[in-house]
């Protein structure tokens, strides 16, 4: 179940996403966007990534 809402590095978020791999990493880094690093990988679930962008015009109402 887990393995199936996890995506793998920043260029597999970006494309989920429609953002490019650039903008994934500054949103990390910013903390705007929950990742996992693991041995020098970053990990996303699909389910975080979703409520972050879906929320993300209500945040700054």
């Amino acid at each position: 179940m887990l393995g199936n809402d996890l995506i793998r590095g920043a260029k597999a978020a970006a494309a989920y996403c429609g953002l490019t791999p650039r903008l994934i990493y500054h949103l990390v880094e910013r903390g705007e966007l929950p990742a996992i690093r693991k041995s020098g990988t970053l990990f996303f679930r699909k389910s975080e990534l979703e409520r972050a962008f879906s929320s993300e015009g209500s945040d700054n109402a």
